[in-house]
Order: structure tokens, then sequence, then C-alpha cells
């Protein structure tokens, strides 16, 4: 089975650009099930019912948010009522809206997919290795996978080798920039410690770098804009052995 990660949607513009080079690429690499983090799939920040719905109708069969999941109010809604919309599993309490996993039933085969959130140089939420404790202890498919949508390497990669031999694949979102450390952990878990992104090549993290340099060099407030095409779609092939649920190879790629 072949699982395709993808790597922060950002604005409109990383919509349009993964709505136009997703369907060629399911098709070349045989994908059978996309994952992609939409947390900044709206302008100006956050995800909205509209990018939600255009990111699912362009081939993504998952999406997974962060810490920027309940920026827009008008989400809320949907996180309760669409189970393929996801945000961090560890928000604490029963408050939150939606839900933080699922099981994804592909007929001849259920995939299990996690979304939780780093808490090193983020939000205060529950710790994330007891959250995918009590997760995977309620009973996942053998095939799962994790976002783990975090800002500290180290953070990813711990819960990642925590992991290891309990889940397919833990691949990281957030920093929007494609780390190259992907690998198949003695277990059989693949990893991957960030996917990227998917928007502007020149773009500081998807906003337009004058905007950001203004920001860094006055240090008064800045309304961020997207950056503009040309783009690119980041993202991670995980090659799954169906019978074992274990990784056999992760692929690294970059869609220009």
């Amino acid at each position: 089975m072949n699982i395709l990660a993808i790597g922060d949607v950002v604005g409109s513009v990383g919509c349009r650009f993964l709505r136009s080079r997703l369907p060629a690429l399911k098709k070349v690499k045989g994908v059978d099930l996309v994952v992609c983090n939409g947390e900044n799939s709206a302008d100006g920040n956050g995800i909205t019912p509209a990018s939600a719905e255009y990111l699912l109708q362009s081939g993504v069969d998952v999406i997974t948010t962060g810490n920027h999941a309940f920026r827009r109010r008008e989400m809320y809604a949907v996180f309760d009522s669409c189970e393929t919309v996801l945000r961090p599993a560890n928000y604490p309490g029963d408050d939150a809206p939606g839900r933080g996993f699922l099981v994804y039933d592909m007929g001849r085969v259920q995939v299990g997919i996690v979304n939780l959130m780093g808490v090193v140089y983020l939000d205060p939420l529950d710790n994330p290795f007891d959250t995918a404790d009590r997760i995977l202890g309620a009973g996942l498919p053998k095939i799962t996978v994790v976002d783990f949508h975090a800002e500290a390497t180290g953070e990813k990669k711990s819960l990642a080798y925590y992991l290891d031999g309990r889940v397919s694949a833990v691949f990281g979102t957030h920093t929007h920039v494609q780390t190259a450390d992907e690998q198949v952990l003695p277990q059989g878990t693949g990893y991957l410690s960030d996917l990227g992104m998917t928007g502007p090549v020149h773009s500081v993290l998807g906003v337009k770098p004058e905007l950001t340099i203004r920001k860094m060099r006055r240090q008064l407030p800045v309304r961020f804009e997207t950056g503009e095409d040309p783009c690119e779609m980041d993202c991670a092939l995980f090659d799954v052995d169906e019978k074992t649920g274990k990784t056999r190879s992760v692929e690294r790629i970059q869609v220009k």
C-alpha cells in the first residue's frame, strides 16, 4: 500500500498548486491514500470550510491540522461533522470540536490516521506520548500513520522511536521545511522529521519575504500575505506492507 503524506498547504495558491499536481502524482506513484496537512490552507492563516472542501475535492482523502486548527471559528462545525478533517488529538478535556483520529475504511483494508501536536515551543496540550498510548490502546488497524505537528525535531524523533513497531509511519509537519532524514526505524516504522510545505518557493514559510523582513527589522505588527507562484509540493511516499503494517520504504518527494 502506498500512502502519500503532503506537507502544510499554504493559502489558496498552495491549494491550487496541489490540485494541479496531485492527480498525476497519484497515478505515477500508484498512491492508495492521501493524507494532507491543511491547517494553513486558508488565505491569511488557518483552515476554512471552503479550503477544506477544496482539498478534499482535489484528491486528498484525510486532512490533518495543528496549532492553527481553531483559528477560524467557522471551521468548528466542520470538525464536528466531517470525520476526514482532523484536529490534534491531545487537546485537553472534551471541549475541543472534532476528533483527533479516525479509521479510514478502504474496503480491502482499514487505515488508522492519528493527528498529534507537540508541546515543545508550542501550546501546552496534553502529553502527546500519553495520548498516543491511549489511542493505540483503544485499538487501531494494523496500518496506522501519525501526523505529528511539532516544532522540535528531538520531540518528533523521540515520539517516532517510542511508537516504532506500533504504527506504520510517523511524519512531522509544522516547520514548512522538508528534512532529509527519511528512514525506516528498526521495528518497521517509516519516519520523516518534516514533510515540508505546499506553497510558494520564493517565500518565508509561505509568506512574502518583504513582509517577514519588515516584521523582523521593525518589530511592529505586519499583516502577512501569502507569496505567489512558482510553487512546489513537498511530500513523502510510504510503502507499507498490508500484511504486517510495517513500512518497506520511504521516498521523499518535491513536486515543482
